[in-house]
């Protein structure tokens, strides 16, 4: 497939829109820059037909992991086509809210409340003014991702690269109140000693953390956030936004072994229709009727509707036993290929969320490459995939006969020591664009 250069309308949006759109993992500079499709028109289970009307499967992140079961899922969207006839708004609440919150319960029985949002970000913000709001203390000790709002932010006030190894480095705290610094402390995902040092010198208001990213949480690293969060009655709050509803029905907590005080889920809830959740003990969210926590969107209809619609279906169709299977084939088969076409990788374990790293110094440059030559195969690629209910056996066959096509041309490259991208290596970190 020939690949064009990324549409003029970037270009404009760009003067419009500061940054060109409302979210930064979704920016063609991230991707392929100068080549990347960047606009879709039309988006069905696993495929998307851009602006000239190329057809494109989707191997990468899949709506930035909001699609867990597939793009436009006709189940879903049925029940909340019904819903909009019948109205998403109006003076009175809509029953759907508190249906959802008695089917977040019987999932996560260690919580008696819950409390909705639309984003996952605004949704985390939540989690920690409750926090907050039950400690005499103001600090966070978190790892991990969790959003682009003043709290989390707050930790570049130290320096910029303050969350270098929180998934974006290079976030500027432009604008976050200079009051803030110090009241978020960062530790590395499985790094105990970097977890005791910030306990031992800070009194903390909560504990933030993914339930997992690439890799799991060891048991030595659960056991103590869990014994010192239990034993200092800290809030404890599980980061489900992007692992949850993957691996287990819910989150991956279940499985790994945290003992969350709060959960917060987002993303894969509503499979791509906004909604949030932040699910916890009654004894932190009852805190939720003395400070004020409120906003006219969060009651609207659809994304409860999207929400229960999901989780009927995941649980019916055990969406989660898919997304694993499927995550196992995909990752075995990449070490398959990578030693056939003699090139050195490594692969995660979170086989949920697929991801393999070149084991090269350039491998920015690599991983660009690939994205390059996966689209002229007819593929939106990425070294990682978030895999879905929609990608079947036989879509990751075809896709594997593309990567070892993909992967040999690599190999050369490597052995041959020639630029071969048409644009430039892209780029992961938060810069301006200009």
């Amino acid at each position: 497939m020939k690949i064009y250069k990324t549409p003029n309308l970037w270009n404009s949006a760009k003067k419009l829109i500061p940054g060109g759109n409302g979210l930064l993992s979704k920016r063609p500079n991230r991707y392929l820059p100068d080549y990347w499709p960047t606009y879709f028109k039309k988006a069905k289970d696993i495929k998307i037909k851009s602006l000239n009307n190329k057809n494109f499967i989707d191997m990468s992140n899949m709506g930035v992991g909001a699609s867990v079961l597939g793009y436009s899922n006709n189940f879903v969207n049925r029940e909340v086509k019904k819903a909009i006839d019948k109205g998403i708004a109006s003076t009175l609440n809509c029953r759907e809210e508190y249906d959802l919150a008695k089917e977040f319960l019987k999932n996560d029985k260690f919580a008696q409340n819950v409390k909705f949002a639309r984003s996952g970000g605004e949704a985390m913000s939540i989690a920690i003014r409750i926090a907050r709001a039950n400690s005499k203390n103001d600090k966070i000790a978190f790892s991990g991702y969790h959003g682009w709002h003043d709290w989390y932010l707050a930790t570049n006030l130290k320096g910029k690269e303050k969350l270098k190894e929180h998934l974006l480095p290079g976030l500027n705290p432009l604008g976050v109140p200079k009051a803030l610094k110090n009241t978020v402390i960062p530790f590395r995902y499985n790094n105990i000693k970097d977890f005791k040092k910030i306990i031992s010198r800070n009194k903390i208001a909560g504990v933030v953390v993914e339930g997992s990213r690439f890799e799991y949480p060891h048991k030595d690293f659960i056991k103590e956030i869990n014994n010192f969060c239990k034993k200092n009655k800290v809030c404890l709050i599980i980061d489900e936004i992007t692992s949850g509803w993957r691996e287990t029905i819910g989150g991956v907590y279940k499985s790994v072994g945290f003992k969350p005080d709060i959960v917060v889920y987002g993303k894969g809830i509503g499979n791509g229709y906004a909604i949030s959740a932040i699910v916890g003990k009654s004894k932190y969210m009852s805190v939720c009727e003395d400070t004020f926590i409120s906003s006219t969107a969060w009651t609207e209809r659809v994304g409860f509707v999207a929400a229960i619609a999901t989780i009927n279906f995941f649980k019916k169709n055990k969406v989660h036993k898919h997304i694993k299977k499927i995550g196992k084939y995909l990752t075995s088969n990449w070490i398959k290929l990578a030693k056939k076409n003699k090139l050195e990788i490594s692969i995660n374990e979170f086989v949920p969320l697929s991801k393999f790293e070149f084991k090269y110094e350039n491998k920015d440059y690599l991983n660009t490459l690939f994205t390059q030559e996966m689209l002229r195969e007819g593929y939106l690629a990425t070294n990682s995939v978030y895999i879905s209910y929609s990608h079947k056996k036989k879509d990751i066959d075809k896709y594997l006969k593309s990567c070892d096509k993909v992967f040999k041309f690599i190999s050369n490259a490597i052995t041959n020591k020639k630029n071969y991208l048409y644009g430039n290596i892209k780029s992961m970190g938060f810069k301006r664009l200009t």
